[in-house]
């Protein structure tokens, strides 16, 4: 017969953080410093496997999480002011993908389709910020950018002249958003926000353009060395195909706008096999997917991330180490 304690512990190793933590404040576990502990680790393991990337690292209101966590977390977050240090997922986009990569498989072990779909499309919209970070010294930090891509001959974020030649591939909201960015960090706190939920995934994109899809580079990648450049736009490229493959694309097949059209595991699985056939047509894809015969749900994914980073990407273990911290005070 299941003890209260069995359930707990169940549910710790199936990542089910937020019914644990309903279980825990209606009294399953003794009212205790275990109790208030537990419920602290099931907030904050939520929190990260919902991807609130705005308040990783922040305290909980149950209680309190131990520090290595947040500090942990925090490597995934996005800054909420413009000056806020450390500066997270702006300094590298490297710790969030490592975390996008365990949330994915938890995503699949838990067969929660939709979510996993959700994971797999955010990951697709930085994808080209991620090939961009080695060239750039930094994840696309408004910041920082303007050294990179302003200048003379650059047509990054430069309003287009009414009746002149259009000699920029970016879309208008592209052009809005890169306009945005060299100025956004003066901005205060709600602006600097607004930015981020936005405009910076359409900052990744338009950079994403300008290496793998423009007819007329300026000088945002002609100012590249000539090796520099090429193994960025081969990065791209594959990025962008990614991003326009069968996996990512479950994320819009719902008949009605999302959420009416959740996908099947088995549904997944085809869409994966048929991206990775097509991103096989890319010589740097083919390398990295050639050896797909790893233990992650979707095999090869790693590989492909860690080739479009240019270094290498595992998946993290922070929900995991959560889930041995709480069978742990459990016990």
């Amino acid at each position: 017969m299941e003890t209260a304690h069995d359930v707990l512990t169940a549910l710790a190793r199936r990542y089910a953080f937020g019914d644990l933590e309903a279980l825990i404040t209606q009294g399953t576990l003794a009212a205790d410093g275990r109790s208030t502990a537990v419920a602290a680790l099931c907030a904050f393991g939520q929190r990260v496997l919902d991807l609130d990337a705005e308040d990783f690292g922040m305290p909980e209101a149950v209680g309190e999480v131990p520090r290595d966590l947040l500090d942990r977390a925090r490597a995934s977050r996005m800054p909420q002011t413009a000056r806020e240090r450390p500066r997270g997922a702006l300094a590298s986009l490297r710790p969030a993908y490592a975390l996008l990569l365990e949330v994915i498989a938890i995503r699949w072990y838990r067969r929660d389709m939709a979510a996993l779909v959700a994971a797999v499309h955010i990951a697709s919209e930085y994808l080209p910020m991620l090939a961009w970070e080695p060239v750039l010294g930094h994840a696309g930090d408004p910041a920082l950018i303007g050294a990179s891509v302003s200048g003379p001959g650059s047509r990054f974020g430069v309003p287009v002249e009414p009746g002149s030649a259009r000699m920029c591939d970016h879309t208008r909201p592209e052009r809005s958003a890169c306009e945005r960015t060299l100025r956004v960090s003066k901005e205060p706190g709600p602006g600097w926000r607004a930015y981020l939920d936005r405009q910076h995934s359409q900052v990744a994109s338009a950079l994403g353009d300008c290496a793998a899809r423009c007819r007329t580079p300026c000088t945002v990648v002609t100012r590249l060395d000539d090796a520099v450049r090429a193994d960025l736009t081969e990065r791209c490229r594959l990025a962008a195909d990614f991003t326009d493959s069968a996996l990512v694309k479950l994320r819009h097949a719902a008949p009605v706008g999302h959420g009416f059209g959740v996908p099947s595991p088995e549904e997944v699985q085809t869409a994966w096999t048929r991206a990775r056939k097509s991103l096989s047509h890319h010589p740097l894809g083919r390398k990295a997917l050639a050896d797909a015969g790893d233990s992650y749900p979707l095999p090869g994914l790693p590989a492909l991330f860690s080739a479009i980073a240019g270094a290498r990407l595992r998946p993290d273990s922070l929900l995991h180490d959560v889930t041995k911290r709480i069978t742990a005070t459990l016990t």
